[in-house]
Formats: C-alpha cells, structure tokens, sequence
C-alpha cells in the first residue's frame, strides 16, 4: 500500500449515467483484482461534507497498463468536480486496500451476482482470471433496468467467447423503458435463474456487490437456500 500522485488520461460515459476514468499507473503499483483504491482531488473549486476523498474499485485488470475507476455521476461535489477535471490534472491515490478478490479453491465455482455499478471489482477479476486461464468456473449474474444503463456489459459478454470457463447471464429488470432489443433473462435475480445454471448452489463461493438492497436480497436468498454464510462476500455500492 503507498500513496501516489497521478494524471487523469482520460474520461468515458460506459452507460447512461456512468462515467469511467483512466489515471496514471504508477511504477511498482500492483494490486490483486477486485481490490479498491482511495481517490483524492487536489484542492478543489468546492467540496461537501464528505470531504474530497472517496473509495473506489479499480475496475481495470491487473494487466492493463492504466488503473481505471467508474461512477455513477449523482450531482455531490465530489464526482462534479471529478467529471470536470482537465485531462492531465493531478489526483492523489492511496491504495490498494480491500480482500474482495477470488478464492484460491480451483475446485470450487465464483458466482458473481452484480447490479449496476457494482461491475467493476467483476470486470477486473473476470479479465484477470481469463488472461491467466484460470481453470475455476466464473458465472456472472448481471442485473440492471436496461441494457443503457449496463455499464461494459458487450465487453463482458464477448470475454465468454475467450474463456470456457465463464459464463455471462445478464438480466434486465426494466426493458418497457428501453429502446433496445433484449433476448437475455428479465426481471430480477432469483434463486430459479440460479438453478438454471448451478445444480448444487451449496457448492460455489459467492460474491455479491451493487446497491445496499440487492446486495441484502442476495444475502437473503442465498442463505435461505442453504449456503453457508463464510461463501458469501459482499460490498454495497452507495451513492455519493
């Protein structure tokens, strides 16, 4: 862990309302996928309550030579200023912290089960698993209103075509308000579109991020099916 002044590269909606931010990687920064890093603005025009400095998961994969993060852009101060900054402006990053990252049992399965912007530890670690070629099985549930608001979710989906060992199940729960066709699974995750895929659901090791609710909804079915709660990892995304 160490602190490092960095540059903002550059900065991309990856859905409605989400934007992504690619910084500077600093030399000798290594960090498992699926952990977090603290992001801090340099002195900026205006600052709330909660100070300047926020978590964030790197979404970005082990091997790639940036660190990326991504938002929702909700109107705090924070994330204003942030989705202002000028590319190559400073910020300070702290890090990497967090142990939401892949169990080393190859003999059992990962089950991600995600909302929204909880995607992004998932993005690093299911890249990393499949340019390693890991041999643990990955099953990916994917909830979100629409495929707009879905944020890397082609980039997700064409990972499967590169790696047997991952499966991508994404869902929506809000199509009417879409103007996208959608021939996946609808409606929220339930323990039915599990056990399309997964005969035994006492048998992988879980791992739950997205809003407090869903998270605590998947908590809820998954113990209520038997799953112990030591499989079961979880990180609630709360807007700020």
């Amino acid at each position: 862990m160490g602190t490092y002044s960095v540059k903002l590269i550059r900065r991309g909606e990856v859905a409605a309302g989400t934007t992504a931010f690619q910084m500077e990687k600093p030399a000798g920064f290594h960090f498992k996928a699926g952990q977090f890093i603290n992001v801090t603005l340099m002195d900026p025009p205006e600052t709330d309550a909660e100070g300047n400095t926020r978590s964030f998961s790197i979404a970005s994969a082990p091997f790639e030579t940036t660190l990326e993060v991504a938002t929702r852009m909700r109107d705090t101060a924070f994330k204003r200023v942030f989705g202002a900054l000028s590319l190559g402006s400073e910020i300070r990053i702290a890090g990497p912290f967090g142990s939401f990252t892949l169990h080393t049992d190859a003999s059992r399965p990962a089950v991600f089960l995600v909302g929204g912007i909880g995607i992004t530890p998932f993005r690093s670690i299911i890249l990393d698993a499949s340019r390693m070629m890991l041999v643990t099985r990955l099953y990916l549930f994917y909830s979100n209103r629409r495929p707009e608001d879905a944020p890397f979710l082609d980039e997700l989906q064409r990972t499967e075509q590169d790696n047997p060992k991952y499966k991508f199940i994404a869902t929506m729960t809000e199509m009417q308000k879409s103007r996208q066709t959608w021939q996946g699974e609808r409606g929220p995750i339930t323990r039915e579109m599990l056990t399309k895929w997964i005969k035994d659901l006492t048998g992988p090791v879980y791992y739950s991020a997205g809003p407090s609710g869903m998270v605590t909804a998947m908590q809820q079915m998954l113990t209520g099916s038997g799953v112990g709660d030591d499989d079961i990892q979880t990180e609630e995304f709360t807007g700020y």
